[in-house]
C-alpha cells in the first residue's frame, strides 16, 4: 500500500468516511466505455492514478485498461472498504502529496473529485507525476434521471430540502465546465452512466449525499422521510425488488461530463 508522508494528513474536508460502506454499494458506476476511450488517449497503458478514488470505483474500470493502477484517497475508511485488485494498488494520500514518482503516469483520472481538491497544489503535483504527452482526465455527474414524477421529488430534495446542506464545493459540480485545468485540452466525447436500481437502492444512494448527513448532525432527523413516501408512490407502489432504469445528468449539460488534458 502507498502512502504519502504523515505530514499532509492534518485536515481534509472528509464527508465520506463515517458511511464508506454504503458509499462502495450505494454510488453508480462508470461506464466501460469512458475506461476505453481514456486507455485509447494515454501515451501508453502502463500506469494510471486514480486520484481521489473513495474505494476504488474508477480504479477497478481503469485496471481493465491500464497494465496497472495506483488509487488513492486521504480517507484511510474509504480505502479500508475497497474491493481488492490484483492490478491495483490502493494507499492513503492527499491529491497533492502522491508519494508517486515524477514522470511515471501514462493517465490520471479523478471521477467525481476535483471539486474538493486544492486545484493549484493538485496541478503542481499532477504536472510533477505525469509522463511527457501523459492525459489527465476528470469526470463529474450531478443528478440523475428516472422519470419525470420522480426526478421532481429527487430534484426538490436536492435543491430545497437538503440544498442549504451542501459543502460550498458542491457548486463546482454544477459549474464544472467552468473548472479551470491549466493543460492542453482534448476534445472527449459525452459518456452516460446507467443502472437499474429499486427504491432501496435509490434511497441507499440519498443517504451517501455529504448534505443529507449534514442535515442530520444539525436536526437529529432524517431528511429522507420528506421524500420516501412520495418516491414510493412515485415508483408505483412497487415492492423493493422492483427495478427502474435510471441515468445520470453530465455536470454540465451542453459540455458532457468529462475533461481531457495532455500535459
Amino acid at each position: 500500500m502507498l502512502v504519502a508522508d504523515d505530514h499532509c494528513f492534518v485536515s481534509f474536508k472528509d464527508h465520506f468516511s463515517k458511511h464508506a460502506a454504503d458509499y462502495a454499494k450505494f454510488r453508480p458506476r462508470y461506464p466501460q466505455d469512458l475506461f476505453a476511450y481514456l486507455g485509447s488517449i494515454a501515451p501508453s497503458r502502463q500506469l494510471a492514478w486514480d486520484c481521489g478514488t473513495g474505494n476504488g470505483q474508477a480504479a477497478v474500470g481503469l485496471a481493465s485498461v491500464f497494465d496497472r493502477v495506483i488509487a488513492t484517497d486521504a480517507s484511510a475508511t474509504q480505502i479500508a472498504n475497497a474491493q481488492s485488485h490484483e492490478r491495483i494498488a490502493f494507499g492513503v494520500a492527499h491529491a497533492d502529496n502522491s508519494g508517486i514518482a515524477s514522470e511515471t503516469i501514462d493517465l490520471i483520472m479523478i471521477a467525481q473529485a476535483l471539486h474538493w481538491f486544492d486545484l493549484d497544489r493538485f496541478y503542481a503535483e499532477a504536472r510533477r507525476v505525469l509522463k511527457n504527452n501523459g492525459v489527465c482526465a476528470a469526470s463529474a455527474y450531478n443528478l440523475l434521471h428516472v422519470e419525470p414524477a420522480i426526478d421532481e421529488v429527487v430534484n426538490r430534495y436536492y435543491y430545497e430540502v437538503v440544498g442549504p446542506f451542501w459543502p460550498p464545493e458542491r457548486k463546482l459540480v454544477e459549474q464544472f465546465a467552468d473548472l479551470p485545468f491549466p493543460f492542453r485540452g482534448i476534445d472527449a466525447p459525452k459518456f452516460e452512466m446507467t443502472a437499474q436500481w429499486n427504491l432501496d437502492h435509490l434511497i441507499g444512494y440519498l443517504q451517501t449525499w455529504s448534505s443529507t448527513k449534514r442535515f442530520i448532525a444539525a436536526h437529529a432527523s432524517d431528511p429522507l422521510e420528506q421524500v420516501i413516501d412520495e418516491l414510493r408512490v412515485e415508483m408505483g407502489g412497487l415492492p423493493a425488488t422492483t427495478e427502474r432504469h435510471l441515468a445520470t445528468d453530465p455536470a454540465d449539460r451542453h459540455q458532457g461530463c468529462l475533461k481531457t488534458h495532455r500535459r
